[in-house]
């Protein structure tokens, strides 16, 4: 089974408001960008990734969880972030029933995060890739 179908089969066996939260965040992450890949980590963790993880969701009794790998480093000027705000690198937002979910505010996270993931693997390119890059671009 890949990955998509595996977060098919979790959202389909959440029962309730959690799936579909669930599924209203995928949608709208898949929305962002056609290049961002669904992954299958952590035992049981939907997982969006494009250049680098973009966030990592996990459904709990309470809650539906969405984490940011890089969220510390990304603007969040609707106040996304509710959860984790203490770490370094890591933000979430945690969804409770009868939360709506502010989609223009959520893509426009996941676009500040896919941005974030290519500027960082521009950094990490060799020397003579980035001057290819920029010839090319003349």
């Amino acid at each position: 089974m890949n990955p998509s179908e595996r977060i098919d089969e979790l959202i389909a066996g959440l029962t309730g408001w959690r799936g579909k939260t669930l599924a209203s965040i995928r949608k709208n992450i898949l929305e962002v960008d056609g290049e961002i890949m669904e992954e299958w980590k952590w035992m049981g963790s939907p997982v969006w990734s494009r250049d680098g993880m973009i966030a990592v969701a996990n459904a709990h009794k309470d809650k539906v969880k969405l984490t940011f790998s890089n969220g510390a480093r990304l603007p969040d000027p609707d106040k996304l972030f509710n959860a984790g705000l203490g770490g370094n690198a890591w933000r979430a937002i945690d969804f409770h029933q009868g939360d709506k979910i502010n989609d223009r505010a959520l893509k426009n996270l996941v676009r500040a995060a896919v941005e974030y993931n290519q500027i960082k693997l521009k950094r990490k390119a060799p020397a003579g890739a980035r001057a290819k890059e920029q010839k090319s671009k003349k």
